[in-house]
């Protein structure tokens, strides 16, 4: 109710004084102090008036740096505010709306400002800085500021420009690289060729047939079995990858549907996801992020594309669990074609998940299997069929999680806490 209040101590002060000077003047019938009540009052009045009739004209311009930045990370930012009032204004307070997940000193001392009647007028600038503590679209602002008059006596508390969305992307954690764990699995910024055999070491010759180029000609098979043959046409491609976020509703808290940073065990997925992702696509694969059910949660990330990985980390800041969905419906996807290696990111799984992506483990170079919440057993009995799998959520070291995972003789799933 004091911050309503539109005068400041000294103006309180002043109106109190005029007061007791109409009680004393009554009494004593002292004109003198009539003269001095009325002339605090029309000064008090005075006051309010240019802060609350007189006409400003304000506009507030903020950034920030980066523009987009990580949970755990700093941005800094500026705010540009253009007054222009006929009338100059005494030192303030101004004080910038974090919302929750945002957290920072965004308060401080606004500058006294001087008569703006000219087209170029004195800006001023404000600058503080910020911590992400949660992924999401987070508004920053608007700006509030309590201006008081040249003589100190009244204030008033208003608003400037509207609040700015800063975007809060998943947390990226340096993963360890896959090179050293299994030997070539078709990463390694390089091509994997393609044909058929899959590799170079099945490759059969195949008999001449006219037409063929004379260059394609293999002379040792030739040889060997007294016939022309030719060399098998070989096509370079880009080794792929899938990641693979659980949205499920029923493998997470209910806050994990509601708003994008809410559930803890959620944003570890998540940054999971993205740390995974941007690690193959390091090692050069080709990688897609998808969810159970095989929806794109983003463009394909190309091998080396550190662009890519930006605009995943920020396509994945909105991202949220939802109501339907299951693990089962990842069989479909991979019971064709054999991908390279599939990480796979859930949530509060059980024996039935591990038996459900039990045959997904035959259509991929490396399965992995990281989960946030995982039922007692559940994680043992899915690398007993074969997936490296490894506990991940709130409070657990990512980075030591997926070396557990990608080591092979990871015969057990464990636990590695921060």
């Amino acid at each position: 109710m004091f911050s309503r209040w539109p005068l400041t101590f000294r103006g309180t002060g002043a109106a109190l004084l005029a007061a007791a000077c109409l009680v004393l003047a009554q009494r004593f019938a002292l004109a003198e102090l009539v003269y001095l009540a009325v002339l605090l009052v029309l000064l008090v009045a005075g006051s309010i008036a240019t802060l609350y009739l007189v006409r400003r004209s304000e506009r507030v311009t903020r950034s920030f740096d980066p523009a987009v930045v990580s949970v755990g990370d700093e941005v800094a930012v500026r705010l540009r505010i253009e007054i222009r009032s006929p009338l100059p204004a005494a030192q303030g307070r101004w004080h910038d709306a974090l919302p929750d997940g945002v957290h920072g000193e965004a308060n401080g001392v606004f500058p006294e400002t001087s008569s703006g009647v000219r087209a170029k007028g004195r800006d001023s600038e404000l600058a503080y800085t910020a911590t992400a503590a949660r992924r999401g679209i987070r508004n920053i602002g608007p700006l509030s500021v309590v201006a008081t008059d040249p003589f100190g006596l009244a204030r008033r508390r208003h608003t400037i420009g509207r609040a700015l969305p800063l975007t809060v992307t998943p947390a990226l954690v340096e993963l360890g690289p896959l090179a050293d764990q299994s030997g070539d699995l078709g990463g390694g910024m390089h091509s994997a060729t393609d044909q058929l055999g899959q590799g170079s070491d099945n490759l059969v010759p195949r008999h001449y047939v006219p037409g063929d180029s004379m260059r394609r000609i293999h002379w040792r098979a030739s040889a060997h079995r007294d016939e022309l043959m030719v060399r098998q046409e070989e096509q370079e491609t880009t080794p792929e990858a899938v990641v693979v976020l659980d949205r499920t509703a029923a493998h997470w808290a209910p806050d994990a549907a509601r708003s994008a940073g809410a559930d803890a065990a959620f944003e570890a997925a998540v940054s999971a996801c993205l740390s995974a992702a941007a690690l193959l696509a390091r090692e050069g694969y080709t990688v897609a992020v998808i969810d159970g059910d095989g929806a794109a949660l983003s463009d394909e990330v190309a091998g080396g594309d550190a662009a890519g990985i930006e605009r995943l980390a920020v396509d994945l800041a909105t991202v949220k669990a939802r109501r339907d969905g299951s693990l089962a419906g990842l069989r479909s996807l991979f019971a064709s074609d054999p991908t390279g290696p599939l990480v796979i990111v859930a949530g509060a799984i059980d024996d039935a998940d591990a038996a459900a992506l039990a045959p997904l483990v035959h259509h991929t170079s490396l399965p992995l299997l990281l989960a946030a919440a995982p039922a007692e057993g559940a994680l043992r009995h899915a690398a007993e069929r074969g997936w490296r799998a490894a506990e991940i959520g709130d409070g657990v070291d990512l980075a030591a999680a997926w070396n557990v995972a990608v080591d092979r003789g990871n015969l057990g799933a464990r636990r590695v806490d921060a």
